[in-house]
């Protein structure tokens, strides 16, 4: 079991894996994600998408 779970971490269970893949966009490494959330988060702050018209309107009943 244990040689299961180790072929399991190597092969499976890492992000570089996933990243080569396209699973995920990009690994961040732990001593830069909060600097790289609080970019993140800033750039969304300002985001606005506008709401198409409504093509259809309620018929009265």
């Amino acid at each position: 079991m244990k040689e299961l779970t180790k072929k399991y971490r190597d092969e499976i269970a890492t992000p570089y894996i996933a990243d080569e893949k396209g699973f995920i966009d990009e690994v961040i490494d732990s001593a830069y994600t909060r600097v790289k959330l609080i970019k993140l988060l800033r750039s969304l702050e300002k985001k606005y998408t506008a709401l198409p018209r409504r093509k259809h309107g309620n018929i009265p009943l």
